[in-house]
């Protein structure tokens, strides 16, 4: 075989990815423009020496390819394309100027669009396919240069400012010809909301044809097509859907027809990797897969899937969805990159070129109304804390982990468990009930006192086994049924529909979860987050927190939450494991960890991971398995598979072995009708000979029966029910920081009353001398509540009379009542020092009635009569609630049922109105 040139071997590289986009090649001397619609001519003479390819379009000379030997630095011959391209060419009479321009060597291409403003190269993963570049030159201007002079301005009707300052910085990004740009926006501000807008503006304005929506689960891609269905742009009447066809990938191909196309990364790299994945691993957040450092690089040109498929690709909750193995999908697609985040860190920053568009962090959607904030609760108890110990020799029941059938034997030895063994080798029902039933108790007496029903609550489980453990001890604590708690699990019955009836319906009133719904699933009615796992990512855990922040209305909570009487203005945390106070880390070290657990491995290669090694480290621990695991374990995989664990182990060995990948090219060479030796074999040759290797033997692994009979097999079958442990509850309170967040709201209700104490209406009444003192009217009162409503204040009557009952709970009571707008009255007495017990409103004037009643019976010739004092009760009552009475209110029930304005006058007489006076002042005062 003769030795090519470096230059010949580049050159070699171009001409395949060439063919592979669909040009034909040919030779200046051979020229044949009538073969197709796209001919690359080799050697092309023009005015200054020929071009390595000029692109011919329809016989139309629009771009030209300055070729390299590998290793060369592209962006320095850039001038060189330059030249060809505004050189005269022989026999070219076409007036348009050639605009497309490309830099390449056998490993790498860049591009530059003549007609962008400020035109700039960029790197691209393929060359275009004719059909592209003869839009692209018939079109008047570049998508680019649209995006920098035709966008129109953006109406903000319906839209929140940083939705707006989103919208408008994203657009200014893409302006200025900046491939990334991150939008970092809080949990709950309307992140798919606002690149719902973007897209619609793209779409229609700024050139774009196709937009890739990238999610990393499918719960989370439903929910964006559901999104996109439900929105109705401004000044249409029709919703998005109805204009530009939006499609949810479920299988490899792509709707011609789509603007929109909605999917997981997991699918976008198994259809350009040409891997094969189970469903079930678009169903696994990529925060819960871990992967090694070194990815086999796998994603290769797909005609069907060219490069320019997407014009921009948003990524969403794109902290965890764009590292490693599946960088590989964006690095394939010419598209702008738009990053959607609530929790970014260094790593997300860094791979946005640092290009941040947007920033709304939660603390600012929580000053401005948008989010809600929360407090945290802490259930600690002794077992949760220290563990136990089971003695040898114990009867105790041993549960099988999958099937859940139990035996009743013995303990073989003694056994010290911890809190990490707990719901995993070791279950203690006592500790699950305590927490449950501390859960109970603090909710229904310190959180949400005046509650009738049980607000909706999300626990979050260590395992599937571990949340049905929690399920029927929920039920069988709160005495309810079914329907009350379920799980909302991937391995649940029909999870999608527990999931909408969570959201809309009364029951459940409680769900427990592993990770289904831990990031980016939408429940507004949550009110209770408890923990009963912990949680090591400090980006993960800030997602699960993200399920309770989401603000809603009295009247959307109230249909869901009948006896709640506010909008929602927070969630409550509650920690049963010390999640607030474990060590958290920056991000989930994915790529640090060289011995990830058998459970990831399974995954990861189920979901596409084909590197060496992570092939051998499976292939090492099925080996090992072999020999450990018990006979029963052992031949349910051989029955699962049609392999034993020892000969799937071989099969992926075999897969990366180089003589095993020369043997199979050789093969594959040969059925081709090619001769070569090993010596000879390309490196293209032999990494289609792996992948074909690592195809066959990575297959049994797409089934996750096979996947979790080998995961069972590893672990410990059965579990140890122990119930001879009694649990004991040790702490059952607000965290010290709940406690400090309360002080300073409260703090925060003084400054605001001395600050306004002259100029609203309901705060002066308490500073000016009796005398002086006009009638607190109800308006008055509904001023007040409105300001202290406002952001950044955010202040209920409920959320104010909650933080003195953790400060001050000796002197707060009615805790467990309703609140009433007027108890705001009481608020206000007990802040500047007027009343040194805060009671609720009702009762204040109940008490001050029972002593001028008492007083004018004394002083009167004759007490008042039945009738009377009955009369004197309604109006009392009426005060209680509107904080004053008129001659007007007697018009209107109760009073009207008995009688009205007449009957009353008829009972008093002249003293009616002195009387009216005098109840209002002292009652109220």
């Amino acid at each position: 075989m003769v030795n090519q040139t470096p230059e010949q071997i580049a050159r070699d590289a171009i001409d395949n990815k060439l063919e592979q986009a669909g040009w034909h090649i040919q030779n200046y001397r051979e020229i044949n423009l009538g073969t197709g619609l796209g001919i690359a001519v080799r050697e092309h003479p023009t005015a200054t020496g020929p071009a390595d390819y000029l692109l011919y379009i329809d016989r139309k000379p629009v771009g030209v390819i300055e070729a390299k030997k590998d290793q060369t630095i592209l962006t320095g011959v850039e001038l060189q394309t330059a030249r060809y391209a505004n050189s005269q060419l022989k026999w070219n009479k076409e007036a348009k100027p050639i605009v497309f321009l490309f830099e390449a060597t056998g490993l790498m291409i860049r591009f530059t669009d003549l007609r962008d403003p400020a035109p700039r190269s960029r790197e691209i993963f393929h060359f275009f396919k004719p059909e592209t570049l003869q839009q692209w030159h018939s079109q008047a201007e570049s998508t680019r240069h649209q995006l920098h002079n035709n966008m129109p301005a953006l109406a903000t009707d319906g839209l929140r400012d940083c939705q707006v300052s989103a919208i408008n910085g994203l657009e200014k990004s893409l302006a200025n010809n900046r491939p990334r740009s991150l939008i970092h926006m809080a949990t709950g501000a309307g992140k798919t909301f606002t690149a719902i807008n973007a897209a619609y503006r793209l779409l229609n304005h700024g050139g774009a044809k196709r937009i890739l929506f990238l999610v990393d689960t499918r719960n989370l891609g439903k929910q964006a097509q559901q999104e996109f269905h439900a929105f109705k742009p401004q000044g249409k009447q029709t919703f998005f859907h109805e204009n530009h066809i939006v499609q949810r990938l479920n299988s490899n191909t792509i709707d011609s027809a789509a603007e929109v196309c909605i999917c997981t990364i997991q699918r976008m790299y198994s259809i350009l990797s040409g891997q094969p994945i189970d469903e079930s691993a678009e169903d696994t957040s990529l925060y819960e897969v871990k992967q090694n450092q070194k990815q086999h690089k796998l994603v290769r040109y797909n005609p069907a899937v060219p490069i320019e498929t997407f014009d921009f690709i948003v990524i969403d909750e794109c902290h965890r969805s764009i590292y490693n193995l599946w960088k590989q999908v964006l690095d394939y697609f010419d598209a702008f990159l738009i990053g959607l985040t609530a929790t970014p860190d260094k790593r997300t920053y860094g791979f946005f070129n640092e290009n941040v568009v947007a920033e709304y962090s939660y603390e600012d959607s929580v000053l401005d109304g948008v989010n809600v904030g929360y407090d945290v609760y802490e259930i600690e108890t002794d077992i949760t804390s220290v563990g136990a110990k089971l003695d040898a020799k114990e009867w105790v029941d041993h549960r099988d982990k999958l099937t859940r059938k139990k035996r009743w034997d013995q303990t073989e030895e003694e056994t010290n468990y911890n809190n990490k063994a707990l719901d995993r080798s070791v279950v203690n029902p006592s500790q699950i009930r305590q927490v449950i039933k501390a859960m109970k108790a603090a909710v229904e007496t310190k959180i949400f006192p005046n509650r009738s029903e049980v607000p909706k609550t999300l626990i979050f489980a260590k395992t599937d086994s571990h949340a049905d453990d929690i399920i029927q001890m929920v039920r069988e604590e709160y005495g309810q049924g079914n329907d009350f708690c379920q799980k909302v699990t991937y391995n649940a019955k029909d999870p999608d529909a527990v999931l909408s009836d969570f959201r809309n319906e009364y029951n459940p009133r409680m769900a427990v979860t592993v990770d289904m719904i831990a990031t980016g699933t939408d429940v507004k009615p949550l009110e209770v987050l408890l923990f009963m796992r912990d949680v090591r990512s400090k980006g993960y855990y800030e997602q699960m927190k993200g399920r309770g922040v989401r603000s809603l209305s009295f009247e959307e909570l109230h249909r869901i939450s009948q006896s709640a009487t506010s909008a929602k203005d927070r969630f409550i945390l509650i920690d049963a494991v010390g999640v607030e106070k474990s060590l958290k880390t920056e991000s989930r070290p994915l790529e640090r960890n060289p011995t990830l657990p058998l459970k990831d491995l399974l995954q990861g290669v189920a979901m596409g991971h084909r590197d060496n090694d992570t092939i051998q480290s499976l292939a090492n621990r099925l080996s090992r398995l072999s020999k450990q695991a018990d006979k029963k374990a052992l031949t349910k995989i051989e029955q699962t598979s049609g392999q034993s664990a020892q000969q799937l182990a071989k099969s992926l060995l075999k897969a990366i072995d180089p003589d095993a990948i020369n043997q199979q090219a050789l093969s594959n060479t040969k059925a081709a009708g090619i001769t070569r030796s090993e010596d000879t074999l390309t490196e293209k040759e032999r990494d289609t000979a792996r992948a074909q290797l690592v195809a066959q033997a990575c297959a049994p692994f797409d089934n996750p029966k096979l996947r979790d009979s080998i995961e069972s097999a590893r672990r410990e079958r059965e579990q140890v029910i122990d119930h001879i442990n009694l649990d004991t509850l040790l702490v059952s309170d607000f965290s010290e920081q709940a406690i400090a967040n309360a002080e300073q709201l409260v703090q925060t209700f003084r400054e605001f009353i001395e600050q306004h104490k002259n100029d609203i209406e309901a705060l002066s009444f308490f500073y000016q001398q009796p005398y002086q003192r006009r009638t607190l009217t109800f308006a008055m009162i509904e001023q007040l509540h409105e300001q202290l409503q406002k952001p950044p204040l955010l202040l209920t009557t409920e959320k104010l009379w909650s933080a003195y009952s953790r400060i001050q709970p000796t002197a707060t009571k009615g805790q467990n009542q309703k609140r009433q707008l007027c108890d705001i009255i009481a608020l206000v007495k007990f802040a500047i020092g007027v009343e040194q017990e805060l009671k609720p409103f009702a009762e204040q004037v109940d008490s001050q009635f029972k002593q001028w009643i008492f007083r004018h019976n004394a002083q009167r010739a004759s007490s008042f009569t039945p009738e009377q004092t009955e009369w004197l009760r309604m109006i009392k009552d009426h005060i209680a609630t509107s904080a004053g009475i008129s001659r007007d209110d007697f018009d209107y029930s109760p009073f009207s049922d008995k009688g009205g304005l007449q009957k009353v006058w008829g009972l008093f007489e002249s003293e009616l109105d002195t009387m009216i006076d005098e109840l209002n002042r002292e009652l109220v005062a």
